[in-house]
C-alpha cells in the first residue's frame, strides 16, 4: 500500500491525498493501513536525509529502467532509521517488493545489499547530516531564508518533520466540545487533540457538531467579524471549511468553485453539518453575482506551501515556477473579487502559502492600483491575542513554526481590505 501510494507521487507528481485514496485497500486492517501511511509520511518528511544516505551507499544513481527500486530503498530507510522496524524485517520486505515488480526484480540483489548497509551504517550516516537543510528542497529553502531568515526557516523545517495534531472547528459551544473531545481549546477558538483513530468515531461527528479544519485555515473567515444576516461570497470555496464557518455564523453564503466534484464534496459536508449555502459551479474570475455582497472571502489557489506539515509532498512537487504561475491567477481573481464588494464592504484575500510573492506580493500592487480599497489592519485580539500572527502592516501571517510547543499551525497569509466607495 505504501509503495502504491508513493509511486504516483514521485513518478506522476500526483497529490499525496489523491494517491493515498487510490491506494487504500479494504482488505488491510486499520492498524496496518496506519503503518503504511506512516511509511509514506516518513519518506516524504525526511526525503532529503534519506536520499543523502542512499547516495552515500550507491555507486551511481539507479537508472530509470529500475522502476520503483529507489522508492523501495527509501521505504526501507524510513522504516529502519525513523520507525524502529527490525532490520531483518525491513530488508526482507524490500527484497519481496522488488521481486514482485518486473522492473525492480533485476535490481533485488542491489536492493538487498544497500538495505543491509542502511541497517548497519545508516544511523551513523544520517546523524551527521543537516536534517533541516536537506529536508527542504533548495528552491523553497532559498525563498524562505530570503523572506524570514535562516533561524525561522530552520524552525519551519523542524515543524514540517513532525506529525501535526487534529484540529477541529465546532459549530457552537467550543468549551463543551473541548471537554467531550478531550481537546485543547486554542486561543483562536480551534479545538486540538492528538492525531490518530477514525474521525468518524469521535463524539459529535455523526450529528454534525464540528468539522476538521487546521487552526490556520480557520482564521481568515474570522477576519470578517460578525457576519450574521450578511451576504458573503466565498470564492474558491471547496472543500468548504470556511463556508461552514460563515454559515454557522448566520451569513447568507454564496460558495463558488470551478470544480464540480469538489463542490459536491462541499454540499455533502454542509448536509452533515446541517448548514446551508448557495453553491455555484463557476470560474470565480468570470462569474459575477446578481448584486454586490457585504463581504467577499477569496481563498485563492496557491502553491500550498503552508500545508507541508499535513501534505509533505507539496514542497517536492512544486518549484519557483509554480509560484509565479499561481501569482498571475491570484491577481486576476482578486480583481474579480473586488468587483463583487459593495461600498463599505469587506474583502479578505488569503492563501495557504509561505511565499511572499503570493501574499504581500499580490496585495501591495492591488492597493496601489485600486484607490477605492484600503487595508483594514488586523489586530492581535482578532486572532486569539497572538501578536506574532500579525505583520507590521496589519496582515495575517502564520508560520508552521508558530505554536511549536502546541504542535504548530499551517502557514497562512491573509489581508483584509475595505471598499471605500
Amino acid at each position: 500500500m505504501a509503495l502504491a501510494t508513493l509511486q504516483p507521487v514521485f513518478f506522476n507528481e500526483r497529490p499525496l491525498g489523491e494517491a493515498l485514496d487510490a491506494a487504500s485497500r479494504a482488505d488491510i486492517a486499520s492498524r496496518d493501513a496506519g503503518f503504511a501511511r506512516a511509511i509514506v509520511m516518513t519518506v516524504l518528511r525526511h526525503l532529503g536525509q534519506i536520499d543523502a544516505v542512499l547516495a552515500a551507499f550507491l555507486r551511481e544513481p539507479l537508472p530509470v529502467r529500475s522502476g520503483p527500486s529507489e522508492i523501495i530503498l527509501r521505504m526501507a530507510a524510513a522504516e529502519m532509521l525513523f520507525l524502529n522496524v527490525a532490520p531483518h524485517a525491513a530488508v526482507s520486505s524490500s527484497v519481496d517488493l522488488a521481486s514482485a515488480d518486473p522492473r525492480a526484480r533485476h535490481f533485488k540483489g542491489l536492493i538487498n545489499a544497500v538495505a543491509r548497509r542502511i541497517a548497519s551504517e545508516g544511523a551513523n550516516a544520517i546523524g551527521a547530516l543537516d536534517a533541516e537543510r536537506l529536508n527542504m528542497p533548495p528552491w523553497a529553502w532559498d525563498a524562505l531564508v530570503a523572506s524570514f531568515g535562516e533561524e525561522t526557516t530552520r524552525a519551519i523545517a523542524r515543524a514540517h518533520q513532525t506529525e501535526p495534531p487534529l484540529d477541529i472547528t465546532p459549530k457552537s459551544d467550543p468549551v463543551e466540545w473541548a471537554k467531550r473531545l478531550e481537546a485543547e481549546h486554542l486561543p483562536t477558538g480551534t479545538l486540538r487533540r492528538a492525531a490518530g483513530g477514525r474521525i468518524e468515531d469521535l463524539h459529535g461527528y455523526a450529528e454534525g457538531a464540528w468539522w476538521i479544519q487546521d487552526a490556520g485555515s480557520a482564521l481568515p473567515a474570522k477576519l470578517l467579524g460578525d457576519v450574521h444576516g450578511k451576504t458573503v461570497i466565498d470564492l474558491c470555496a471547496a472543500p468548504g471549511g470556511k463556508t461552514a464557518q460563515l454559515a454557522a455564523g448566520g451569513a447568507n453564503v454564496v460558495a463558488v468553485d470551478h470544480a464540480a466534484e469538489r463542490l459536491a464534496r462541499l454540499r455533502e459536508n454542509l448536509r452533515r453539518l446541517n448548514l446551508s449555502a448557495d453553491a455555484v459551479t463557476a470560474d470565480a474570475a468570470e462569474w459575477r453575482p446578481p448584486q454586490l455582497a457585504d463581504a467577499v472571502l477569496l481563498d485563492a489557489p496557491c502553491s500550498a506551501t503552508g500545508t507541508a506539515r499535513r501534505h509533505p509532498d507539496v514542497l517536492w512537487r512544486k518549484d519557483a515556477s509554480d509560484v509565479l504561475a499561481q501569482k498571475q491567477i491570484q491577481h486576476r481573481l482578486l480583481d474579480a473579487a473586488a468587483s463583487m464588494v459593495k461600498p463599505g464592504g469587506t474583502l479578505v484575500y488569503c492563501v495557504c502559502s509561505l511565499m511572499i510573492e503570493e501574499g504581500e506580493g499580490v496585495i501591495e500592487p492591488f492597493i496601489e492600483t485600486h484607490a477605492h480599497f484600503e487595508r483594514q489592519p488586523i489586530v492581535a485580539d482578532e486572532v486569539g491575542g497572538e501578536a506574532n500572527f500579525v505583520t507590521a502592516k496589519g496582515d495575517l501571517r502564520t508560520l508552521p513554526s508558530h505554536w511549536a510547543d502546541r504542535g504548530g499551525i499551517d502557514g497562512f497569509y491573509a489581508a483584509r481590505l475595505r471598499r471605500k466607495d
